[in-house]
């Protein structure tokens, strides 16, 4: 089985990922591409790697009992795609924690409020492999909970059950 854990910039992929209980290997994509030169250049705008598509979908090529953790992990093969979903402001929060730009922000969170990867994931997976997760008021350790419900098969799909329009 391969899973992947997908969101908006400061969803919350990572901190959930870290604490998950599972026989699944966890895969931090976006570690891997800096580590196992997966990348095509550096976008200077942005000051981010450009990923290789192709060259990650050839690593990842073989590998089972995987879940995998980025904002482009549901760009490749998945059996169940997990969006994690957080308030425009709460993602707004976040990043200036993190030191982001301005203009990074502004980006991803208007991304959140739009749906992007939202409906990327459901273009590219269907929505009977997409599940999606509010992260905004719940704890790392619940959220984490939920995730291993997915993996599990203990919830069911919910594919378009969050929105945040009105923050537009």
């Amino acid at each position: 089985m391969r899973v992947a854990v997908t969101g908006t910039p400061g969803t919350g992929k990572t901190t959930a990922t870290e604490r998950l209980a599972t026989d699944l290997d966890v895969i931090h994509l976006n570690d891997a591409i800096k580590r196992e030169g997966l990348a095509d250049g550096v976008d200077e705008d942005r000051d981010s790697v450009v990923a290789d598509f192709e060259a990650i979908e050839s690593w990842l090529d073989g590998r089972d009992d995987v879940l995998v953790e980025s904002h482009l992990a549901h760009h490749f093969d998945a059996d169940r795609v997990i969006v994690l979903r957080a308030h425009p402001a709460t993602i707004e929060e976040r990043l200036a924690d993190r030191g982001e730009s301005d203009a990074s922000i502004a980006e991803n969170a208007e991304s959140e409020a739009l749906d992007v990867i939202l409906t990327e994931a459901v273009e590219a997976h269907g929505t009977d492999a997409v599940y999606e997760i509010d992260t905004t008021e719940r704890s790392r350790a619940g959220v984490a909970e939920e995730i291993e419900a997915v993996v599990a098969g203990e919830r069911a799909p919910s594919a378009g059950t969050v929105s945040f329009v009105e923050w537009l």
